[in-house]
């Protein structure tokens, strides 16, 4: 072969190749060379999450985990030394948040979303910021009173969350032969449990919770409490990229050794007389690390 077909050949080979070449430059970009780049810092935050993540009655982003990520912004400016970064929230809902943080559409995702094993195939968590577990809320008239009252019953449960697996697998294991119904979001799920169109919605507690702090009647509601699984929260970052990660669990743990997230705590749910629960204070205190 010729020295002049050779190098046609290999001018013809960096052509095929070269579309695959520039997707894979734009993922070296870390999230902080992006912020600084942009001037923006993108957070997105669920809606339906209270009182975790949602929108207060003046269409803000609110909640529990909100304020977690406004001290992750202010982490992020004092890193970047640039007190002019604009921080921009984002809504995502429950089957676009991990899309969202893939595509760099958001930077971190502010919510309600447990950290599993499964998940880290495509995205990474930071330090855990709450804990909970899967439960039942149904109406009281309806006379639910633990999991086992779900017996011939009709449980609603969101689409794409870890709930719908747990659940199955709870009620199967249990032998509790209750219907299960795939719903879009929890707005969905509140709506049919109101209209009695099912007899129990389940989520986990501490959103549930939330709904009936939302709730003008609480006393219609009936909580059951007992939990069916265990989700442990984390906000939600791109993958194998530890710069970012680094600056926001340096964040995170800093509000737990200053305390300051026992304030946020009774803020938003400790507001309506619920203690942290012992699962919850352990969290904290194995995730006070040291600088």
């Amino acid at each position: 072969m010729t020295h002049r077909v050779f190098a046609a050949l290999s001018l013809f080979a960096l052509i095929l190749i070269w579309p695959g070449i520039l997707p894979a430059a734009e993922q070296l970009e870390g999230t902080l060379q992006k912020i600084e780049r942009t001037g923006e810092f993108v957070i997105g935050y669920r809606t339906d999450s209270s009182p975790l993540s949602y929108e207060n009655a003046s269409g803000e982003p609110s909640g529990y985990s909100v304020d977690f990520c406004r001290r992750i912004a202010a982490g992020v400016k004092a890193h970047l030394g640039n007190d002019d970064i604009d921080v921009k929230f984002v809504r995502v809902a429950s089957e676009d948040r991990f899309s969202a943080i893939v595509s760099g559409d958001i930077d971190i995702e502010c919510g309600s979303t447990t950290i599993t094993l499964a998940r880290q195939e495509q995205v990474d968590f930071t330090l855990p910021i709450f804990v909970t577990g899967g439960s039942v809320l149904s109406l009281t008239r309806s006379g639910i009173l633990d999991m086992s009252g779900l017996s011939g019953k009709t449980v609603a449960v969101v689409k794409d969350t870890t709930t719908v697996e747990q659940l199955k697998a709870y009620l199967k294991e249990n032998l509790i032969d209750a219907s299960i119904v795939i719903v879009s979001d929890r707005k969905e799920g509140m709506r049919l449990l109101n209209r009695r169109d099912i007899d129990a919605f389940a989520s986990d507690q501490i959103v549930l919770i939330g709904q009936v702090i939302e709730a003008i009647d609480p006393k219609i509601y009936s909580l059951v409490s007992e939990t069916f699984s265990y989700e442990p929260y984390a906000f939600v970052v791109r993958r194998n990229d530890a710069d970012f990660r680094l600056v926001a669990n340096r964040s995170i743990a800093q509000l737990y050794r200053s305390g300051q997230h026992i304030d946020i705590f009774f803020k938003w749910i400790g507001r309506i007389g619920i203690q942290p629960p012992p699962v919850l204070i352990a969290m904290y205190q194995l995730s006070t690390l040291p600088e």
